[in-house]
């Protein structure tokens, strides 16, 4: 289904003269202009609890965006969910499911966090469509970027379901589409470190396999993004010999599978949970600089393979990786001044931050040191919710969006 924004009716003023004021008379008129600008209110749900303050229904609007982060088990009990298209019947609301709620600086299990904002003069319009794997993740990828053009789009916000998709094609299918100049972010839905089910909420029902995209239009918009990782190279860097998209067959000529519980040790047993405590690192050739990471999502005994978030190119070189506690929370810093803005106005502003359930596995305790590193490095007052999620949707510096695993994403939304 999709949804689409209605026009906002407009107000005809008639001037008492029909030419414009001379300039002397404009000078001594000092009555000062009144800026309005997006309005945000962030709040979380926690099971015994309730709200932690009451939905702010007055905020209800065509250019009002609701996100809902929440586990995934809601979608046994969507009760809450379901109140908020009741709270918000003209806004868009969409939301996923999460490997933990990040709500400011803390994350939390069991849960749903949302953010309300209310733009003045931003245009919103989304999008949902049915998802699946290799060529059908192009394919909703293009259909969801053709249902959403326009040529004042300017950014776009991305919520997957985060087992069945192919993220690589996804973004594939919407660079087809959309122009390099349009921001495109967001991520994949998760489980927790289970891996059994995730759900995507385009604002009626709970669903797997689908994608839900917000559009967001005008010149007034002000966004930013920034995605970093923190993790550290090891061991021989190996050629992908086969594979077909996200399924890697064979490294070197001989079974994936094989090659990397060798390296994992003990910890193979756990797969594919453990399989987030060593991505794979990814370039194309051997003078490539840009690197991306890739994350196991299912192993496959029988073929000896290995399924991930993303493509693995035959021909492409890996490596693994591990983790560094203290380059991990600095990646997370990092990221937050990439996306970094300067406050201007007086308005509101918004960090979604999408981080990958690996890194909080690996961080454990130390977690939301990673998440006090992006609320430190974000302007003052701008207030953060996300989640964490199976894979991460930005650009890698500027230009086209790619799928990131392992990372912190950062995405800052304001109204100028």
């Amino acid at each position: 289904m999709s949804f689409s924004a209605l026009p906002l009716r407009g107000v005809s003023w008639t001037a008492a003269f029909p030419v414009e004021l001379p300039l002397s008379n404009r000078v001594r008129d000092r009555t000062p202009l009144v800026e309005v600008v997006m309005r945000l209110e962030t709040l979380f749900y926690r099971e015994g609890q309730g709200w932690s303050a009451p939905l702010p229904s007055a905020m209800d609007g065509v250019r009002t965006a609701v996100f809902a982060f929440g586990a995934s088990s809601f979608a046994a009990r969507p009760q809450q969910l379901l109140e908020l298209r009741r709270a918000f019947p003209n806004s868009v609301v969409m939301g996923c499911s999460t490997a933990g709620e990040i709500v400011g600086d803390r994350v939390q299990d069991e849960g749903i966090v949302i953010a309300v904002a209310r733009f003045e003069g931003v245009d919103l319009r989304a999008a949902c469509v049915p998802i699946g794997r290799g060529e059908a993740s192009f394919e909703a990828g293009t259909e969801v970027a053709r249902r959403l053009a326009r040529p004042d789009l300017r950014a776009m916000i991305v919520l997957s379901e985060g087992l069945e998709v192919n993220g690589s094609r996804l973004v594939d299918g919407m660079n087809s589409i959309t122009p390099a100049s349009v921001v495109v972010t967001g991520g994949l839905a998760a489980d927790g470190d289970r891996f059994r089910a995730t759900w995507v909420f385009d604002g009626e029902d709970l669903g797997a396999r689908r994608v839900v995209v917000l559009g967001l239009y005008g010149d007034r918009l002000a966004v930013t993004h920034g995605s970093k990782g923190g993790w550290d190279i090891f061991g021989l860097e190996r050629r992908v010999t086969r594979s077909d998209g996200n399924v890697l067959y064979e490294l070197d000529g001989k079974p994936a599978l094989r090659l990397y519980k060798d390296y994992l040790g003990e910890r193979a047993s756990g797969l594919p949970a453990t399989a987030l405590l060593f991505p794979l690192s990814m370039r194309t050739n051997g003078v490539d600089e840009k690197r991306l990471v890739r994350t196991v999502l299912s192993v496959d005994e029988a073929t000896q393979s290995m399924t991930f978030a993303g493509d693995i190119p035959t021909g492409s070189l890996v490596q693994l990786m591990r983790a560094n506690f203290d380059r991990l929370v600095q990646g997370a810093s990092d990221a937050a001044a990439q996306a970094r803005v300067s406050r201007a106005g007086t308005g509101d502003i918004l960090s979604l931050a999408i981080s990958c359930v690996g890194r909080r596995l690996v961080l454990g305790e130390r977690t939301e040191e990673e998440l006090e590193a992006t609320v430190e490095a974000l302007p003052k007052g701008a207030k953060q919710v996300g989640f964490y999620s199976y894979g991460e949707i930005s650009p890698f510096a500027s230009g086209s969006c790619d799928l990131h695993n392992q990372t912190m994403t950062l995405s800052t939304v304001a109204e100028a």
